[in-house]
């Protein structure tokens, strides 16, 4: 069963990149062992809660904890039962899809067929310098690697050659996952280069609404599905996912003003605020989060049944752990998204 599909039910995520908050008085970053703690108590949340899928990114600094998505993911698989586990992206470009490929089919033995990799590009560049990659090969690099995924995907035998990587002839890849073959998809930012890479692939996309009105993204679902057909691909092959910041409280108001403590730190450190040094006020906020799914359950329900009038999608991925959000404030928000969100959008799909 290729877990990704849910019964052609509409799928609930959470993710997290594992950011490391600075202190505002020590100036020092929170605990790595304590934040690693809370991101694995999340997912058990999440799995209790009813959410479908949970991810972990993937960033070689020292402002985040997760470098190494499959050993974290190996971790939450004995502590869950059935949610389904991903990267939330792996940096393909600077990786061994050969040791991709068997890390993850090994996680996916490990939680009884409940593996996926998100692969992409990456937004940060830290890691090509790291694993002695050039940043002049960026877009060939995650090319030809992804095309390796595939197949890799496809045979436990494998011959290829491309130019970057040395070839294989007739490699044992090994082990083979659980699952028929590994579900996999690309995370797509606002390039439509890359979805359309995702779509000649015949891989889901994960898009990241990253501000503004969702209509400007309508392209790049466009785009993908176009290079998917084309290929060869039939539109239930085509899976889209969308991610993005989000938090769920009991009303609107509420939820900004939880969400805004960690929105802003966040803001600061990895956003605008880094770059223009300015903290981010609460009117700025105000404007953002029209863009984002910040609210009461009613009004996400609302924003997902609209984007996918737009996007027709079939899973939304939510990025709440922010900022040093304490874990309380996470886990109620988890708790209402699948509680109430979730089945809010679900019947009226349905319709």
């Amino acid at each position: 069963m290729d877990s990704s599909q849910n019964n052609g039910q509409f799928e609930f995520g959470i993710y997290t990149l594992g950011d490391l908050a600075v202190n505002s008085e020590s100036g020092e970053l929170k605990n790595a062992g304590d934040r690693m703690k809370e991101i694995i108590k999340a997912a058990i949340i999440a799995d209790e809660a009813g959410i479908d899928v949970f991810g972990v990114g993937e960033h070689h600094r020292l402002d985040f904890v997760l470098s190494s998505p499959p050993v974290v993911l190996a971790a939450i698989a004995q502590a869950t039962s059935r949610i389904r586990l991903t990267s939330a992206t792996t940096v393909l470009g600077t990786a061994d899809p050969v040791r991709v490929f068997e890390d993850f089919a090994s996680l996916d033995l490990i939680s009884d067929g409940r593996a996926e990799i998100i692969a992409g590009r990456g937004a940060y560049i830290e890691s090509f310098p790291l694993f002695g990659y050039e940043l002049d090969d960026y877009k060939e690099l995650f090319a030809e690697k992804l095309e390796l995924m595939n197949q890799l995907n496809l045979s436990e035998r494998v011959t290829w050659s491309g130019r970057l990587r040395t070839p294989l002839d007739e490699a044992e890849i090994a082990p083979r996952p659980a699952q028929p073959k590994l579900p996999l998809w690309v995370g797509v930012g606002s390039t439509a280069e890359s979805a359309a890479l995702a779509g000649k692939q015949g891989a889901g996309m994960a898009l990241a609404l990253l501000g503004g009105e969702s209509a400007k993204y309508k392209h790049l679902v466009d785009c993908y599905r176009e290079a998917g057909i084309a290929a060869g691909y039939g539109q239930e092959d085509l899976r889209v996912a969308i991610t993005g910041h989000c938090y769920v409280a009991e009303t609107t108001e509420q939820a900004l003003d939880e969400f805004f403590v960690g929105y802003s730190t966040y803001y600061s450190q990895f956003m605008g605020g880094k770059e223009s040094g300015k903290p981010l006020s609460w009117e700025e906020f105000e404007m953002l989060a029209q863009f984002l799914a910040i609210g009461s359950p009613e009004l996400i329900a609302e924003k997902i049944i609209s984007q996918h009038e737009l996007f027709g999608h079939s899973r939304f991925m939510a990025q709440m752990d922010i900022g040093g959000m304490p874990l309380s404030q996470v886990t109620n928000s988890i708790e209402l998204l699948a509680k109430k969100v979730a089945p809010l959008v679900r019947a009226a799909l349905k319709k």
